[in-house]
């Protein structure tokens, strides 16, 4: 159980749980334009999420004495006034068990002072979430303790392999989700995915608009609170009629936007359990692919300096079974 400091009704502490201390913090320039929860999440190491938005909603903490989302980005200079809080053993961060740390370790395919870019395998988490104890950021975290704002530049689908960006310092986070937020155009994220059917030559693009709901992401007109999304197409190679890969190239990055696409477009990707064909998903499984079969191969990010990383990634080797 996760307690606020200042309320005599509440329980003592158990013994093992970590009190933090109430404090004002001011913001370094140096996590300008960072994520008010996790900056937050950064200094206190082991709070839960859910605590933090719980204490954000009832207004226990405030930036420059004003109430403020999770989503809020902070400036150099802020004034942050955080309660006292407590957690519990139970509820601190679990450890990361090892056989984890050593695949997310071995997938490392790129890494410098500032970013670590890894080779994703399928179906695994890229953080922590329902029913799931630890994913790549907290088995990264575990293996540095000696980076501490070590955070996720972007994400990928837990089903989806391929290359996923983590940001070291908070300059190259902020460098990165800039460029992800308000330059897509300068990034260039291509995916390969196995398709169900012939896609058509003449399609190379979808602007359908999608929408986030609770529970999947939807194709909506933009009167209709439909956000702008983009995907250019490239066929591969092709399976005669009953399958097809395809290139997909990333020029916007809503959640799900490939797999929508390409089901709007009549052609759902190899596995997909959300969004894909049932029939097909049955033939790939009868050719011993249980993955969805989505990969982010190839990456082309513009660094601060003015160079630009330039990776790829071949697909998982269960997809030469096809």
């Amino acid at each position: 159980m996760s307690t606020i400091g200042g309320n005599s009704g509440r329980r003592r502490p158990s013994p093992g749980s970590t009190t933090f201390a109430a404090r004002t913090i001011t913001v370094p320039s140096a996590h300008d334009g960072r994520r008010l929860d996790k900056y937050i999440r950064s200094q206190l190491k082991g709070v839960p999420a859910t605590l933090l938005f719980r204490l954000m909603r009832e207004g226990k903490i405030r930036v420059n004495g004003s109430k403020a989302k999770p989503n809020h980005r902070i400036s150099g200079g802020d004034e942050l006034a955080l309660p006292a809080i407590t957690v519990d053993a139970e509820k601190k961060s679990q450890r990361v068990p090892g056989h984890l740390i050593a695949t997310v370790e071995n997938a490392v395919v790129h890494e410098d002072g500032e970013l670590i870019v890894v080779d994703k395998p399928a179906d695994l988490a890229v953080h922590r979430g329902t029913g799931v104890d630890a994913g790549v950021i907290e088995a990264l975290r575990q293996a540095r303790p000696d980076v501490p704002d070590l955070e996720l530049a972007h994400r990928l689908d837990r089903e989806t392999s391929g290359l996923l960006m983590l940001a070291k310092t908070p300059a190259m986070l902020r460098h990165l989700q800039e460029i992800l937020r308000d330059r897509e155009h300068e990034i260039d994220r291509r995916y390969l995915a196995l398709v169900e059917g012939a896609w058509p030559e003449d399609l190379r693009a979808s602007t359908t608009a999608l929408r986030r709901t609770s529970r999947s992401t939807v194709a909506v007109p933009e009167s209709r609170g439909g956000q702008r999304s983009e995907t250019h197409f490239r066929v591969v190679e092709r399976h005669g009629r009953r399958a097809t890969v395809i290139e997909a190239r990333l020029l916007t990055g809503r959640k799900h936007q490939i797999r929508v696409h390409c089901r709007e477009a009549g052609h759902p990707i190899a596995g997909d359990s959300r969004y894909g064909s049932p029939g097909f998903n049955r033939h790939v499984r009868g050719r011993g692919i249980t993955t969805m079969m989505l990969h982010a191969h190839s990456l082309e990010v513009p660094l601060p300096g003015g160079d630009v990383l330039r990776l790829t990634a071949p697909p998982p080797t269960v997809w030469e079974r096809f």
